[in-house]
């Protein structure tokens, strides 16, 4: 993917005043509201309120404003510095594999997973080690054309933006690839969990030039955080924190 060249007015900016932190709407910053607690941070009242129409917010630190905006674009606000630090799912930095976006922290919230899915009424009638092509609907292409590609198939992507479910039984394509929480979806439709390409959660990320260029600052930030989870961790019952620690590193499912 092409480097991304932050702004560098946004950057400029950003050194005189509050870091930004870009938020995305829906289920994940709902579920960020313990994170801020435990991390000190009171955000504005309506940051939460999906009918405001103000989309930057201010704090209770005075070093900290955020930005509330689409989740596919968080990994995009801070690739390019128009935001220091961000909050998103692992499957938009799988998709846009931003070079100047590094992220820390596994913030633990949020789990869900990239899946392929189909017609409940054709799984398992076909073999797909025989496939040379097929057909994808999906928000995710990129995601889509690795996984299929590592296995010598080639992905015909449909691009859409949501209601992926409806692709298969309207003809657009004869698979998906999208976001699965519980699957209820999924089987409202007629569709069928068959593989899932990757567990997701929400990670905290930051603009790799502003943690060179802004290092105390972003890494106070990154260390709030980071307490954040471990006061987290030990309030969780016995065992259930080494689990979630096994799961994070990938020695558990």
């Amino acid at each position: 993917m092409d480097l991304p060249i932050p702004d560098p007015a946004a950057l400029a900016t950003a050194n005189a005043g509050p870091l930004v932190l870009a938020v995305p709407k829906g289920r994940i910053l709902t579920e960020l509201g313990p994170v801020f607690g435990r991390a000190g941070i009171a955000p504005a009242q309506d940051l939460l309120d999906e009918d405001s129409r103000r989309l930057r917010f201010e704090s209770s630190d005075p070093g900290l404003d955020m930005v509330r905006v689409r989740p596919f674009d968080v990994a995009t606000f801070v690739a390019f510095g128009a935001a220091q630090i961000g909050i998103c799912g692992a499957d938009v930095l799988m998709e846009f594999d931003y070079d100047q976006v590094y992220a820390p922290l596994d913030l633990g919230i949020a789990r869900c997973r990239v899946s392929v899915a189909e017609p409940a009424a054709t799984a398992g009638t076909d073999d797909p080690s025989r496939w040379s092509r097929i057909k994808v609907a999906t928000k995710y292409p990129n995601i889509t054309r690795r996984h299929f590609a590592a296995r010598g198939v080639q992905a015909e992507i449909v691009s859409l933006s949501g209601a992926m479910e409806l692709a298969p039984s309207l003809g657009l394509s004869r698979l998906i690839v999208d976001l699965v929480a519980t699957g209820s979806t999924l089987k409202a439709n007629g569709l069928v969990e068959t593989e899932v390409i990757a567990q997701v959660t929400s990670r905290l990320i930051v603009n790799r030039i502003a943690l060179k260029t802004q290092p105390e600052r972003i890494g106070a930030w990154i260390a709030r955080f980071r307490a954040a989870l471990e006061t987290a961790s030990a309030a969780e019952p016995r065992g259930a924190g080494e689990a979630r620690g096994l799961q994070r590193s990938g020695q558990l499912p």
